[in-house]
């Protein structure tokens, strides 16, 4: 009786400590599910949220484009109020800035040529193929007109509500009337050399080469205003704010000329040097111009009188600016946040998962993407 009664007392502890290891171990194995979904769903991000939260940022919006497995997403446009995705065959998607829908997706130009200088001109799209000189709906995607132009367009497209001015292979800015793309008139430099980027505006036309020419002539006739030369050529587009002018030198120069005047007259304000020779044009915000300087980094420069501030060594862009902050991401794919009034690093994340990005110059936003179509978008928290 007293083994009965003991083997009956034991029982019962044994029945639940089974039934207590029983859910232990479903709770471990809901547990380790949890932590596997987790660390699947943190997979699918560019960034880590608690790398992002130490730099104090945070992802207003992510996205996968439909880009094929045999594609890789190559260019990240921001024009207006969207963010333009264009693969490596041609396959575009236009997206809302603000929340990252989709608008459209569709190839948008023809017989294989790269997708190559878009532009947006009020509502429309600007593109370049080859010959052609293409107008795009920038709700749809599609073409609305594509004219063969019978010579290469060496460069960006720029207009105003009159014309068109393309470079063309042939060294020379041709002028089309933008109502039927009727030439009108050409003009080239006076020592032949390559035009290599256009702006224009209902006043003037201002033209660069690669001999480091900058020329402005009137819009409708082949009459020349003014003329800057810098030692070598200008590399990427010339970026004009109010009567400023920004751009950057083969000559390791950066440069800002003014306009001022009637008639008008070009007025050199500052030229900063560089420790290299530069191959891309200036990030201009509302105080600071941004270079990139091969071989060396990004150098932040005072806009009004063009004095160094700071260099990020490795630096490749500015992705964003954020009151007294800048964005910039390295060529080891870290952002680092530098503070332009002490002109010192604040801090880094690992943005290892980054390849692609859009440098942006008009809000605190930051856009990046990796190869495969994963794209974000993040903002400062204050």
């Amino acid at each position: 009786m007293e083994r009965m009664s003991k083997s009956k007392t034991d029982s019962r502890p044994r029945s639940c400590v089974f039934c207590l290891g029983s859910w232990v171990m479903c709770l471990l194995v809901l547990s380790v599910a949890q932590n596997n979904f987790a660390a699947e769903d943190s997979s699918q991000r560019l960034v880590s949220p608690k790398l992002l939260e130490h730099a104090n940022l945070k992802i207003l919006w992510e996205n996968k484009l439909p880009i094929k497995k045999a594609e890789s997403l190559e260019q990240l446009l921001i024009l207006g109020n969207r963010v333009y995705a264009i693969s490596d065959r041609n396959y575009t998607v236009s997206l809302n800035r603000e929340n990252g829908n989709m608008i459209f997706g569709r190839i948008v130009t023809p017989d294989g040529l790269p997708v190559a200088g878009l532009k947006l001109y009020d509502d429309g799209l600007i593109s370049i193929a080859g010959t052609k000189l293409i107008e795009i709906d920038p709700e749809s995607g599609a073409q609305l007109k594509a004219v063969d132009v019978g010579f290469s367009i060496v460069c960006s497209a720029a207009r105003n509500s009159s014309y068109f001015y393309l470079s063309g292979i042939d060294r020379r800015l041709h002028i089309l009337r933008a109502e039927d793309k009727v030439q009108i008139f050409e003009v080239a430099a006076e020592n032949e050399s390559m035009i290599t980027s256009i702006i224009a505006d209902e006043s003037s036309v201002i033209f660069a080469t690669a001999a480091g020419n900058v020329i402005s002539i009137m819009p409708n006739k082949p009459r020349r205003l003014w003329q800057f030369d810098a030692a070598g050529g200008i590399a990427g587009p010339i970026t004009k704010d109010g009567i400023s002018l920004f751009f950057a030198s083969k000559d390791t120069n950066v440069y800002r000329v003014d306009i001022v005047g009637l008639p008008l007259r070009k007025q050199l304000a500052w030229k900063y040097q560089t420790a290299g020779i530069l191959d891309k044009a200036p990030r201009v915000t509302r105080g600071i111009v941004y270079q990139h300087v091969p071989g060396k980094g990004v150098t932040a420069i005072d806009k009004g009188d063009g004095t160094p501030l700071w260099s990020v060594p490795g630096g490749v862009d500015l992705l964003a600016e954020a009151k007294d902050k800048a964005y910039v991401i390295t060529k080891n794919r870290t952002l680092v946040v530098m503070d332009n009034v002490s002109a010192k690093r604040l801090y880094s994340v690992n943005f290892a998962q980054v390849s692609r990005y859009a440098a942006n110059i008009t809000d605190s936003k930051i856009y990046i993407a990796d190869e495969q179509g994963r794209i974000a978008c993040l903002q400062p928290v204050e």
